[in-house]
């Protein structure tokens, strides 16, 4: 077991130097070591409540025992696809995403991550549609791989990797009069998150994903919706497109896909975007992706998912915790400008970054994890495991008033 500041050392050396001296501001002086259920363990004994939740992927908690089970089984079996011979895991896992994503969502490609997702659902969109533009929204995250940074909207992660893909074009978001005008005969997809997870939880106005359905229909573009943070329950449906009643073209996943215990992302799309593999079917393809520990992950978490009904589990716990965040945001007016959310995904907006990032640390020293999100840094954001019981909940906001 190496000590805190050899850890520490190592990463300024050899990992992010920059993320090892905030992490040792913060106050954060342990290395994690195990953890269970809603809890990180460090080496030093210390527990967290942990209230970040990776973010986003977690939602089972950490090492939910039928996933686990599920993945150690499938070790001793076949850990990785000779990709050769059909998978019957991954058809299977294909099958159960199908079943419950909305519309008629119907094929599937596993990849590793979310920002892969998003990558694949993007080159889907230009090659089924013959069109080379994509419209985005201003403040976006979709991941920080070349195309998906391309479709995210904050500069600063932006800038020093320019000139990214050409044709994308940023609109506010929530804002249908400009999405409209910004849609034309060359625009292959509209891609947005149904709820912007890393600006801030910001919400759409009401009525704004289904006339952003009705402007991509009638002009013949795509519609990308990335529920790679806010899906499998997260929001207090099973996606968060469910509260507008909508169905995109193409949905990308990841996040909370793999049961918390497995790397695993994927983009669905309806049979019309699929003709794309029919001439070629190797014309996008991923040597890891729906391995079969993945897919077993997957399977299993979709099970304990629909079992645990957890995205009645996150509108309970979520409504308790947005309750306590607005009691102290209008206790604490002055400074504090807003707390939003729905399910478990709750913001608190503060009037200036370096105050958000003091009760991030307040809260690390009270043993609650929590953190800003990256696009915007005067938001902090909670995102804990849909197992968070009544009580915890009500420690995560005494704790929060303190650290106030």
């Amino acid at each position: 077991v190496m000590s805190f500041d050899h850890t520490h050392e190592l990463y300024r050396r050899h990992v992010n130097p920059g993320m090892a001296d905030l992490v040792k501001f913060m106050g954060l002086d342990s290395t994690e070591r195990a953890a269970e259920g809603c809890y990180v363990t460090c080496a030093n004994g210390r527990r967290f409540l942990d209230c970040l939740g990776g973010p986003g992927v977690f939602t089972l908690g950490h090492r939910p025992a039928a996933v686990v089970d599920a993945v150690r089984d499938q070790l001793g079996r076949l850990p990785l696809s000779s990709h050769i011979l059909l998978s019957d895991l991954l058809a299977k896992a294909a099958e159960a995403v199908a079943e419950v994503t909305p519309g008629n969502l119907q094929y599937v490609f596993f990849c590793n991550s979310g920002a892969e997702a998003v990558e694949g659902a993007l080159k889907a969109a230009r090659m089924a549609t013959g069109r080379p533009g994509f419209v985005a929204t201003e403040g976006a995250f979709h991941g920080k791989t070349f195309g998906a940074l391309s479709a995210s909207g904050r500069d600063v992660y932006k800038m020093p990797f320019e000139p990214l893909l050409p044709g994308f074009t940023h609109v506010p978001f929530g804002d249908a009069e400009a999405l409209d005008a910004a849609v034309d005969d060359r625009t292959a997809a509209v891609i947005l998150e149904p709820i912007q997870c890393e600006n801030g939880i910001i919400l759409p106005p009401d009525g704004y994903l289904s006339a952003l359905r009705d402007i991509c229909t009638s002009k013949g573009a795509l519609l990308i919706l990335d529920e790679i943070q806010t899906g499998l329950g997260r929001t207090g449906k099973l996606w968060a497109c469910d509260w507008d009643g909508v169905t995109p073209d193409i949905m990308t996943l990841g996040k909370a896909l793999g049961g918390g215990v497995m790397p695993i992302g994927a983009f669905v799309a309806v049979p019309e975007v699929w003709r794309i593999f029919e001439e070629n079917p190797y014309i996008h393809t991923s040597t890891f992706g729906g391995n079969p520990l993945a897919c077993r992950a997957c399977l299993a978490a979709l099970s304990e998912i629909q079992r645990q009904d957890i995205p009645a589990l996150a509108a309970a716990r979520g409504a308790e915790l947005l309750e306590g965040c607005q009691a102290l945001a209008q206790a604490n007016s002055d400074f504090i400008t807003a707390a939003r959310g729905r399910g478990l995904l709750v913001a608190l907006e503060f009037t200036d970054s370096d105050l958000a990032g003091l009760v991030i640390a307040g809260l690390a020293q009270r043993d609650i994890l929590a953190a800003y999100g990256l696009n915007n840094a005067k938001v902090l954001r909670f995102e804990p495991p849909a197992i968070i019981t009544a009580d915890e909940v009500q420690r995560v906001v005494q704790a929060l008033g303190e650290a106030i």
